[in-house]
């Protein structure tokens, strides 16, 4: 007696059939989309022109958790040589750890980053990391350490942009159109491995603060980072898309950095970053007068 296979029916055929369609049908929108972005990054991706000339800084900061407790306090230093430019921005946290970026740009007609250092070592950061890229010869070192400690060095060669924006975010948002809808510019990240994202900076509307009791109003701007490619489009759905970081800059004849909230590390909590001021110990004929 001969037992009778089970042929699948004609509706389940089709129904598989297009399935397969289906899954071929995302895989090459998938595709799409990541040749779109690069296509569209390449296209609206350009340097920020000089509009206000870098001059001599020293400032004062202060890293806080969004529960307003205090992190490190910071500096900022940049001096100027001709339409060279170096930046230096250094915190020292309570418990001994150290973030220090370095970065060196022209501000010929365009700004152009020259060179960028990055550390980060000590408990508030899950992985040490010691980053740095010379732009004209595209050289990337980064140096970190592993899980279980082990020290590794990654050493590579990229085509880097001319519109790279390590290290002077801030400054360029000093200098971009306000009216503009979208900025776009690059970032260099260390994964451990390097590669490179896109910063998409928009302005989102004003904000009220006051100086001595004096009103006044800060142009706030938020910054995304868009991954690109195929795994930007998936990243939201795995849960890896960094958060938005968030840039009040006062506007006027003087442009300037007010303060941020955002991540100061891969997979970071969202930190605030602020201007501060020296407080002066009262001395006994202060209080007297």
């Amino acid at each position: 007696m001969k037992t009778k296979r089970n042929r699948p029916s004609a509706a389940s055929a089709n129904r598989q059939s297009g399935y397969s369609r289906a899954c071929h049908r995302t895989l090459k929108w998938l595709k799409a989309c990541g040749s779109i972005v690069v296509l569209t990054h390449l296209l609206m991706a350009e340097q920020v022109p000089v509009r206000h000339a870098e001059g001599r800084i020293h400032g004062f900061l202060v890293l806080r958790d969004l529960d307003d407790n205090i992190l490190a306090s910071g500096q900022v230093t940049q001096l100027v040589n001709g339409n060279r430019v170096s930046t230096e921005l250094r915190f020292h946290f309570k418990d001994g750890s150290i973030h220090e970026e370095t970065a060196v740009f022209s501000q010929r007609r365009t700004f152009q980053l020259l060179t960028y250092h990055l550390v980060q070592k000590g408990r508030a950061f899950p992985r040490p990391i010691d980053m740095s890229l010379n732009a004209s010869t595209g050289q990337v070192i980064v140096n970190y350490a592993e899980d279980d400690g082990k020290e590794k060095t990654i050493t590579d060669r990229l085509k880097l942009p001319a519109d790279l924006a390590n290290g002077i975010v801030t400054t360029l948002l000093s200098d971009i159109d306000p009216k503009a809808p979208k900025t776009i510019l690059s970032m260099l990240v260390a994964t451990p491995k390097p590669r490179l994202v896109k910063l998409e900076a928009s302005p989102t509307g004003e904000d009220s603060f006051s100086i001595g009791g004096v009103a006044a109003k800060a142009m706030v701007y938020t910054v995304k980072i868009d991954i690109g490619g195929i795994s930007g489009v998936i990243a939201p759905i795995i849960g890896k898309q960094p958060p938005d970081t968030r840039i009040w800059m006062v506007g006027g004849r003087a442009p300037g950095f007010l303060k941020s909230e955002g991540p100061l590390f891969q997979g970071g909590p969202v930190w605030r970053i602020e201007m501060a001021s020296p407080v002066w110990p009262k001395s006994d004929s202060g209080q007297k007068r």
